[in-house]
């Protein structure tokens, strides 16, 4: 498989993970702990998932006003995603990494990709440049 190029949202350094790529919408609110960095709703089919570390590929967010301050949250505990592979730009959630890059808190970037080509890296290891690459890791 080839590197692809995603659209940088929100910039940070190279990040390496798993691709944990959500096969359900997520609300950050309520739908994730951040104190464990697992995936808390009951509903969600990766219920119970860590997601600290990974690549998370998200199809959709759920909206809340407050699913920033859960990501900001995650970045503080050090329990949020190495990066984050958005389909949609999600204005909220992306302001809690904002926040968590101004009070200098080491934080993933965010990328944006469409839907249709998350599921070419479940499961593997992957890399984020911080031009918006996502390359496949052996």
């Amino acid at each position: 498989m080839i590197p692809l190029r995603a659209d940088v949202l929100v910039p940070g350094g190279t990040a390496v993970g798993k691709a944990l790529v959500l096969e359900a919408p997520i609300s950050f609110w309520g739908g994730v702990d951040p104190k464990s960095g697992s995936i808390a709703d009951v509903r969600h089919p990766q219920h119970e998932e860590p997601i600290g570390g990974t690549v998370l590929f998200v199809p959709a967010t759920i909206g809340s006003s407050s699913a920033s301050a859960v990501l900001m949250e995650l970045v503080h505990n050090g329990h949020a995603p190495a990066a984050i592979v958005l389909h949609e730009p999600d204005a909220i959630l992306l302001l809690g990494l904002i926040v968590a890059r101004e009070m200098h808190w080491p934080t993933p970037p965010a990328l944006r990709l469409d839907r249709s080509r998350h599921s070419d890296f479940s499961g593997l290891r992957v890399r984020i440049s911080g031009n918006g690459t996502i390359s496949p890791l052996a």
